[in-house]
């Protein structure tokens, strides 16, 4: 029952697959649900499904998980927030007891500190279960500055969060500290294959991928990304599954690797930012609750077990749609033809 004033926006949404998809948190096949206003993406990730199901396929791996908030902080001057921080690394055990206070599942497991004139900004690392952790995070970072401003009575508070996450903005920082779930998608083609269901070659797909996601991107000044599209499959998949949409952000900031080996296309999705959970806001709406169940999200796992699973279903769906497009893009006109043909029913001269 909806509570007063609340309305819904109804986005379509298909169920695209199946994929194929071997890592220690899913070996097998699944179909996976996208929520979009641009319809070509469905056919466009099917077709990249498609290929994965004529391989060994797409190998998944998370290399590392954690949220972030950051706290900031004013001391007296500079010297005595270096002081405050060199502190704060000898205390280390009390720091993370207050961090512990407010969830079962929050563990900071590591911070990092910067220091600008007299303000201190303590970024905070935390493992935070099956959730996102967004809330997780903020209500660890509000008792860990209850202490603070405890122990150390010459800090002043200025906010419970200082940019320095950094949540749901394009920086440098996430990518090389870590924020969500860190997970990398590979898929070997062989060349038939790339004939038969991309219209190309794996040497086409290579050399686009250097000139247009590397050396395009670079051009244009991109933060930490060489990619042509993630963010369609991210926002499509983040909504069919009750995600905070904004953190396509941060999470379409990712690479990838294309190589020719052995006549075959090697090819890569590298997410360091993909932030996604099972629990928590939105995953109470009935649809993402079914959406949740066929992925085979909501089983009694260990902490974090299922959101390690959405991640590569994720990251995998990525991968799908990005190659797709490579794919289409290697080929003059086939881009707009689809576009045209799947959105309006028409064909282009």
């Amino acid at each position: 029952m909806n509570t007063a004033g609340e309305t819904f926006a109804a986005v379509p949404m298909q169920t695209v697959g199946p994929m194929r998809i071997v890592s220690n948190e899913l070996d097998g096949t699944v179909s996976t649900p996208l929520a979009t206003y641009e319809t070509p993406l469905w056919p466009s990730v099917a077709r990249g499904a498609a290929v994965s199901i004529q391989t060994s396929g797409i190998h998944a791996v998370v290399v590392d998980e954690r949220m972030t908030r950051s706290v900031l902080l004013e001391a007296s001057d500079a010297q005595a927030a270096v002081t405050t921080a060199r502190s704060l690394q000898e205390n280390s055990g009390a720091f993370e007891a207050a961090a512990a206070r407010t969830s079962r599942f929050a563990r900071l497991i590591d911070w990092h500190y910067q220091i600008v004139g007299n303000l201190l900004f303590l970024r905070l690392e935390m493992t935070t279960g099956d959730a996102a952790g967004h809330n997780m995070v903020t209500a660890a970072a509000d008792a860990v500055l209850e202490w603070l401003l405890g122990t150390y009575p010459s800090l002043r508070y200025v906010s419970v969060s200082g940019n320095f996450c950094s949540d749901k903005k394009a920086t440098a920082v996430n990518g090389i500290l870590g924020r969500g779930k860190y997970v990398v998608a590979e898929m070997t083609v062989a060349a038939r294959i790339c004939q038969r269901y991309l219209k190309t070659s794996p040497t086409k797909i290579v050399e686009l991928n250097l000139k247009k996601n590397w050396i395009g991107t670079g051009l244009a000044g991109g933060v930490r990304s060489a990619n042509a599209h993630f963010a369609n499959m991210l926002l499509a998949f983040y909504v069919a599954t009750g995600q905070d949409a904004a953190n396509i952000v941060e999470g379409s900031q990712g690479f990838v690797h294309a190589e020719v080996r052995a006549g075959a296309l090697y090819f890569s999705t590298t997410l360091p930012n993909l932030i996604v959970g099972t629990v928590g806001s939105g995953k109470d709406l009935p649809f993402v609750r079914e959406n949740l169940e066929r992925l085979g999200c909501l089983e009694k796992c260990p902490p974090g077990r299922n959101a390690r699973r959405l991640a590569v279903i994720a990251a995998a769906t990525v991968l799908c749609g990005e190659l797709s497009l490579l794919g289409a893009q290697t080929n003059r006109g086939e881009l707009m033809r689809s576009h045209f043909q799947l959105e309006r029913g028409c064909s282009i001269a």
